[in-house]
Order: C-alpha cells, then structure tokens, then sequence
C-alpha cells in the first residue's frame, strides 16, 4: 500500500521547471516586501509621539519686529518737563492739504522808490531813509528834527530832573543825563492826552491844559511849594557861604595907612 501510495503522489507533484522556480521567487518577493512595510508601519506608529518634522530652511521665517511707518501720535510731549506739548487735529491737516492744493499767486514786485523828481533813490539814499524811523518792531517812529532839537531838550530834561519834583519817589539815572542836546535818544517822540468821548467832566477844560510839559509841572501846587522849599533852602546854603566877603574884598583893597 504504501508503495503505491508514494507512486500516487510522484505522479501529482508538478514538474520543476525554471518557470515555476521564477513564480516561487516573485511570491516570496512579494512576501517580504508585504512583511516589511507592516513592520515599518508599526515602527512609525510607535515613534510618532516622539517625532518632531522641521521645515527646511528654505521654508523659515523670522518674525520681523519693525512694524513699519506709524502714523503721528495725537500728543507729542516735549523734551523737557517745562516746554508745552503739542496737539494733532487730523481735520486741521486735512483742511490745510485741501488749502494748499490752491496756488496764491505771488505778490507783486513793489514800485522803487522814487525821489521828488522822478528818480530812483540810490542804495545810499534808502539807507539814510530807513535809519530815519526806529523800524517797525517799534512802530516806525521817527526820529526828531534838529530844528527841534532844542525844544525837546527842555522837556526831557524836565523829566530827567523829576527826583528833585517828588521827594518820595527814587528814578535810576539816564545814561544821556547832563550831555545837553547830544544826550538825547535818537528815536524819541513826546505824546499829548487826547480827549475821549466821555461826558465833559472827566476832560480838562481848554482852560487848565499845558502846551508844555514844564507848563504843567510849574502849575501843580504840590511840586511848586516843593521846589520853592528847595529853592529857599539853597540860597540859605549859598548865603551862609557868601556872608561877609564882599565887606572882607573890600577891606583888602584898602590901603593900610
């Protein structure tokens, strides 16, 4: 039995050929390829907790701190503790954008100055006419006639000498006090009271008012019984240092037989 038991089976096994060799190695092929990506799989699935992927460099972006242009802050505080702070009105500057799209034209050219008779005023000549008035930070005043010089010279020395007119009050001295007329200022100009629409009470009457002003100070009673009290006490002075000599000049003169 057993003997035709084993012819049997010779008799089913296939034949070995290299065909069938061939199929044999791609199956087992495809086996260890099946076997080897199962346990990769496993192996990526344990690790992947631990895993970190990064980015290639190429891919890397630092985050940039600069934000770029800002717009200007409402209040910007000065540098010190004492300067004022300055306020932005966006309106403002929306409204002065809006003026400056409008050109103004530019003023005209002034006319040269001319003289009396028609011409041009020399370089020379403007700079004597401008040296004639203070400018006008101090309201072009003019500087003074030399015909009126001498007159003016009374009234201001009138001024410089109000410490001897007022006993109770204290002046500092001028630096022109005592030159005479080189003395005064080069740009002065004495004013006058001018009458206001007020009722007729609160004006001087044409009567009272001075042309001068020594005029006035000679007509207040106050400083005139002053100045005569001063005047008195000079002469008191000016005597007690002349009494007698007069009689003393003439008794030298006399011959002493």
């Amino acid at each position: 039995m057993s003997l035709q038991s084993k012819g049997k089976e010779r008799a089913t096994e296939p034949e070995i050929t290299p065909e069938y060799l061939e199929s044999l190695l791609q199956k087992a092929r495809e086996n260890a390829r099946a076997t080897q990506s199962s346990q990769n799989t496993i192996d990526l699935e344990a690790e992947e907790e631990d895993v970190i992927a990064l980015k290639s460099e190429e891919h890397a972006q630092i985050v940039q701190l600069d934000p770029g242009a800002l717009p200007r802050p409402y209040f910007t505080l000065g540098k010190r503790k004492d300067e004022p702070s300055s306020m932005r009105d966006p309106d403002v500057e929306r409204a002065e954008q809006a003026s400056a799209a409008y050109t103004v034209p530019a003023p005209p050219i002034p006319p040269p100055e001319l003289t009396k008779s028609g011409k041009a005023l020399t370089k020379r000549e403007r700079k004597a006419l401008k040296n004639q008035t203070a400018g006008p930070d101090w309201f072009d005043l003019r500087a003074p006639a030399e015909a009126d010089l001498p007159r003016m010279h009374r009234e201001v020395e009138a001024l410089r000498l109000r410490n001897h007119l007022d006993p109770k009050r204290f002046y500092r001295k001028e630096e022109g006090e005592g030159k005479g007329i080189k003395g005064l200022p080069k740009y002065f100009a004495i004013g006058k009271f001018v009458t206001s629409d007020a009722p007729g009470s609160d004006n001087l009457p044409r009567s009272s008012r001075k042309r001068t002003l020594v005029d006035e100070l000679v007509d207040d009673a106050e400083a005139k019984r002053y100045a005569k009290r001063k005047f008195e006490d000079l002469q008191a002075v000016r005597g007690a240092k002349g009494k007698k000599t007069l009689t003393d000049k003439n008794a030298l003169r006399r011959p002493k037989w």
